[in-house]
This record gives structure tokens, C-alpha cells and sequence, in this order.
């Protein structure tokens, strides 16, 4: 076994705190890398605290991890000691089933199985995330990181940037589209940047107003305060597609009047409370409401691939990981821009 340093929260009452564990050896089909950056996702915070369901304690956090490979097994093929190297959300899958298949990983049939709070293929080995020194993984869930980009920058696209990228390019939005992005934190900035990016006329939903500045620097050509009632009048019926980053509970029956005839708004944000929907909201106008959850290791690859030949990366504050829990606190502030990430060398 491989002795690894990370920081576990112990139980949901207890903040994250240095914890030692092991990984399994590598094996054949595996590649170890050791961990330089990992960014800090929202859903971080609400797995550690049960927010969702109970957990698999001690939890070390993080997917969103990306380092330097140091050694691969026997019968890796497309990676090398010396490789930069990603982690996203998943670590594994069947493989087998109809979603595997074609590239859809992340719905797998049978389950994923996710990067941290989750089991090993075997049903009883506790996986654990990228708040650590170094990492295990088999090849097919790793990713390639372009030398091109800034590493720690590019450490959140493997989830909230392959979260809102894998929508945008499912439902086709591009040239022609009016995308309004709901929410611009971090799944929310990387949404602005890439629907700008795949020529959509991009609007930002926000109740900030002190972000108006900050969404037209990320390419944002238009900002509604969702709590001006006049604003909130005048982009009725204004959008193709909304895409939906927020967390936190919030009206949906108000931003599904926002879309146009055939609209969709997409949910990526996971609220901790159900949402009550009206029918009326979704049959006045053929509307829809749809879900979509990461992007597969072949999309996400494509993603990064897109990123570095578009100088596409996340705004990002670099911590120590010393800090993680203050941080945590500025994150549900909403005082972060846009994305904390742990410098692993302060472990």
C-alpha cells in the first residue's frame, strides 16, 4: 500500500483536519500521480456535512485534481512518468453497460464510481479525493492536461468546467442562441466563458449587482438583476436556454417565464430542497426542464483539449490548505472569485 497525507473531515460535525491513509499499490492498468493542485468545488462542502445523504466517513474531499504522473503500471499505454495528469468527479464505472459504451460514463448503468465518498468497484473500499499528496487511478479516467495551460487554473475545468460544457454542447448552443447563465460563481463563470466562446449571445441572471462588472469582463454581453422587478419584466420570454448553476433554493416557476416558446432551462446547481415546479410554468410554452451531470472521460478530454487551444481557464485564488475551512466560509459568502484552489505543496 502507498502511505498518503490528506485532510478528512471525520464525521459531518467535525471541520477537515490532516488525516494519513493509504492508496492500493499500482497496478497494471493503473496510473499514479502525485497531486500539485486541487480546486474546491461547493459540492465539497455539502458532502462533508450530509447535505445530500449520509456519507462514507472519514471523507477526503476533492475532484478536481490534476498533478505530475510518477509511475504507471505494467500495461498503461497513453501515459508516462513525467505526464501532467487530471482527476475529475469519477474513478471508475462498469464499463460495460449501454451508457459506458458511448461515452457516458458519468450514467453509468450500475453506478460510477465517484473520486471520493463512494466505494471501489468491490462495494466495500472506501475511495477518497484530491485534499491529498498523491492519487491512484486507472488509466481510462485519467486525463491529459495540456503544458500550454496554467495548472492550477485548469485544475476546477474538471468539474465545473466540464459541468457546464457537456450541456452547451449536448443541446447545441452556439450562433444564434440567446443563453442566459443563472448564477455566476463557479460553475457560473466557466458557463459565461464558454458560451461566449461557442458564439451564443450570453446573458448573466444574478441577484448581485456589484457582478455586473465582473460578468462582462468574462464576456458576458448582457446582466439582469433578477431582484429589479422592471429588469426581470423586460427579459420575459427572452431566452432559448438557461443554464442553471445555483445551489441554493430558488424559484424556478420565475426564471422558466424567462425563457422563450420551446425554451429549456438546464439544471446543473444542486439545491439541498426539491423544488416545487408549476405545470402551468412548462406547458404555457413548451417548456423544459432538464439536468445534466459532468460529461464523460471522452467529453471531458475534448474539453480540456478546447481549453488549450482557446486559452480557456478558471479565475482562480490559490490557498493553503490550512485554510480550507475559512474558505469554505468565504465560499458560502459568495466571496470568492470564482473558484478557490489548494496548493498541495502546503500540505
Amino acid at each position: 500500500m502507498i502511505p498518503v497525507k490528506g485532510y478528512a473531515a471525520q464525521d459531518p460535525q467535525t471541520d477537515l483536519a490532516p488525516w494519513s491513509f493509504e492508496r492500493r499499490e499500482v497496478g497494471p492498468h493503473d496510473v499514479q500521480f502525485d497531486i500539485l493542485f486541487c480546486g474546491v468545488c461547493h459540492s465539497d462542502l455539502h458532502q462533508i456535512k450530509n447535505d445530500w445523504f449520509p456519507g462514507i466517513f472519514p471523507m477526503v474531499p476533492g475532484h478536481e485534481i490534476v498533478g505530475r504522473v510518477v509511475k504507471v503500471g505494467d500495461h498503461v499505454k497513453n501515459f508516462k512518468v513525467g505526464d501532467l495528469a487530471g482527476t475529475g468527479c469519477m474513478v471508475d464505472s462498469c464499463q460495460v453497460c449501454e451508457n459506458c459504451k458511448q461515452d457516458l460514463e458519468q450514467y453509468c448503468l450500475e453506478g460510477s464510481t465517484l473520486t471520493y465518498n463512494s466505494y471501489e468497484r468491490d462495494g466495500k473500499t472506501p475511495t477518497y479525493g484530491g485534499y491529498s499528496n498523491s492519487i491512484v487511478v486507472r488509466e481510462e479516467f485519467v486525463l491529459h492536461i495540456s503544458e500550454k495551460l496554467d495548472l492550477a487554473a485548469t485544475a476546477p475545468l474538471l468539474c465545473a468546467g466540464i459541468t457546464t460544457y457537456s450541456p452547451l454542447r449536448h443541446w447545441q448552443v452556439g450562433k444564434g442562441h440567446k443563453l442566459a447563465v443563472l448564477g455566476l460563481g463557479g460553475l457560473g463563470h466557466m458557463a459565461v466563458k464558454f458560451g461566449v466562446a461557442f458564439g451564443a449571445d450570453v446573458t448573466v441572471l444574478s441577484t448581485s449587482p456589484g457582478k455586473e462588472a465582473d460578468a462582462k469582463k468574462l464576456g458576458a454581453h448582457h446582466f439582469v438583476v433578477t431582484t429589479d422587478p422592471e429588469q426581470l419584466k423586460a427579459a420575459q420570454g427572452s431566452y432559448d436556454f438557461i443554464l442553471d448553476t445555483v445551489s441554493a433554493e430558488h424559484d424556478f416557476n420565475m426564471y422558466l417565464g424567462l425563457l422563450r416558446t420551446n425554451g429549456v432551462h438546464i439544471c446543473v446547481g444542486v439545491p439541498p430542497k426539491p423544488a416545487a415546479v408549476a405545470a402551468f410554468s412548462l406547458i404555457g410554452g413548451r417548456k423544459s426542464l432538464a439536468g445534466s451531470s459532468i460529461g464523460g472521460i471522452a467529453e471531458t478530454q475534448e474539453m480540456l483539449d478546447f481549453c488549450a487551444e482557446h486559452d480557456i481557464v478558471s479565475d482562480i485564488e490559490i490557498i493553503d490548505i490550512k485554510n480550507i475551512t475559512e474558505s469554505y466560509k468565504r465560499m458560502l459568502k459568495g466571496d470568492v472569485r470564482y473558484r478557490f484552489v489548494i496548493d498541495m505543496s502546503t500540505l
